[in-house]
């Protein structure tokens, strides 16, 4: 039974998860002002202390790709041709290099003088488990005990993640507080004077690795209690996701926050980080593809002898799995009093391409009123006065360079775009609101829309994607591809709970 409380807690709003309550995007965690949280907390007024860590340095970690096309855009122009692929690979590997070297301190010290946790406790890459697994000393431990590489096949801070993790659960990198994980902090906040409102968002990626790795390889009981780098596994058997759940929410009502919000599980087949393909290239299509593969190999270039993939049947049993899943947090929320948010729900809604071309529900009329006021997006509006965003990989207009399909999801496949993000906080605000929680301002679409450089200004590269995704795939060479060496495979490395 939920408790009771008789005066107002000291913390308004407060969250611990993975990535998508940090706001990761494009590759990396860059700006934590403009996720999910934010836009709930910008509907208080007063504005409550919602204090996060910041991440602006380098233009985030491990990379951010919008950044990155940008600047190859300012010194190339809108396309790289052949005759200069040699500078521009060069220019990437030394912006990948600057990156790298200030994220493993090479520059400076990356701690802060904070010993107050943040109440933003969200760390991307974090399975239920790395909860109360997960501190900065064995984060720490884990970075000195595996040495960073430097060549063409180590272009990114691998250690990412756990810098991450040592940066938002120790900022100031205090002896005294690193055994600190996300509950412990979270705890801390409600001993010094409770917590009002607990958004727990976790479970994710007790499933991602499957998409990720493009293989379906079971968990054992051995998974459960192992540091996140060393486990085998790709995906979580159901009992086992229970299990875990059971803990956390144990965990959670330890914690004794008034209202716990926690979110539905979307199916991981829907974001384009997959690209689906049929065996015949089909132009009209509803329901499953044939195969799911990497969304920088083109569909005509897909050979399913040679490149990694899932077939339909394994997509569609990742998707029976996080039914599974979504009725366990279902459950186990009417067990504690919990608030749950249908965020897979409303992914689902918006897998235009998997629909067929039609979306299940509408956008909600003011965030369409937000998109038409502004010149830059009004395009998405159509002559119906439908919004026309849509779950595909984001693709520009050569000629105009506006955006004219996907606009949920960021360059990385996996992560929403700040537009994205704000839709979550809207799907978060109605549940909260329902719940008792008194807003006193509306949700800030006109600065989630402005605040969204890609879909607003989108990088003058994309609009010769194609040509990009293969470039950011070192020029798409099968022997990269395969070996997870690209940039792009890098990244998906480093996304996955395994280390490579």
């Amino acid at each position: 039974m939920p408790m009771i409380f008789k005066k107002e807690a000291k913390h308004k709003l407060v969250v611990f998860g993975d990535s998508l309550a940090q706001g990761f995007q494009n590759g990396g965690i860059y700006r934590t002002d403009i996720n999910f949280p934010s836009f709930i907390a910008r509907c208080f007024d007063p504005y409550p202390d919602f204090q996060q860590p910041v991440f602006t340095a380098q233009a985030g970690i491990p990379l951010n790709l919008e950044v990155l096309l940008r600047g190859l855009a300012d010194e190339f122009g809108p396309k790289i041709t052949y005759d200069e692929y040699p500078s521009a690979l060069k220019h990437t590997f030394g912006t990948l290099k600057r990156i790298k070297k200030y994220w493993e301190g090479g520059f400076k010290d990356l701690s802060i003088p904070k010993t107050q946790p943040y109440h933003n406790q969200a760390i991307w890459g974090l399975a239920i488990n790395d909860s109360w697994i997960v501190n900065e000393k064995n984060s720490r431990e884990f970075i000195e005990q595996h040495k960073e590489r430097y060549s063409i096949f180590g272009l990114l801070p691998e250690h990412a993640k756990f810098t991450t993790a040592r940066l938002v659960l120790n900022p100031s990198l205090n002896p005294d507080l690193e055994l600190r994980t996300q509950v412990d902090n979270v705890q801390a906040l409600a001993n010094d004077g409770g917590i009002e409102n607990l958004i727990v968002c976790l479970g994710h990626n007790n499933a991602l690795g499957a998409v990720i790795n493009l293989n379906l390889t079971w968990s054992e009981e051995e998974d459960l209690d192992s540091f996140m780098a060393f486990r085998k596994h790709s995906i979580y058997r159901p009992e086992h996701f229970e299990l875990e759940y059971r803990k956390l929410a144990e965990r959670v009502k330890k914690i004794g926050a008034r209202r716990v919000f926690v979110p539905t599980i979307p199916y991981p087949t829907i974001p384009p980080i997959l690209r689906g393909v049929n065996s015949h290239f089909s132009a009209n299509h509803l329901g499953y593809f044939d195969y799911y593969t990497r969304f920088w190999i083109w569909d005509e270039d897909f050979d399913p002898a040679k490149h990694p993939h899932l077939t339909k049947d394994e997509a569609i049993q990742i998707d029976f799995t996080i039914d599974e899943y979504n009725h366990i947090i279902r459950k186990i929320a009417r067990e504690y009093g919990w608030h749950v948010v249908p965020i897979a729900k409303n992914v689902a809604s918006m897998a235009k391409r998997r629909l067929g071309g039609e979306l299940l529900r509408g956008y909600p009329e003011d965030f369409k009123a937000a998109l038409k006021k502004n010149e830059l997006t009004r395009h998405f509006i159509n002559e119906q006065g439908e919004a026309t965003l849509t779950t595909d990989f984001i693709r520009a207009d050569k000629e105009t360079g506006k955006v004219y399909k996907g606009g949920i999801f960021s360059l990385d496949g996996l992560h929403p775009t700040t537009i994205g993000y704000a839709l979550m906080a809207n799907n978060y605000r109605t549940v909260m609101q329902r719940a008792g929680v008194d807003f006193q301002k509306p949700l800030d679409w006109d600065t989630a829309i402005s605040e969204d450089t890609l879909v607003t200004y989108p990088p003058a590269l994309l609009a010769e994607l194609k040509m990009a995704l293969r470039f950011l795939s070192l020029g798409g060479n099968d022997a990269f591809l395969l070996a997870g060496r690209s940039i792009f495979g890098q990244l998906m490395n480093l996304f996955s709970e395994k280390r490579s």
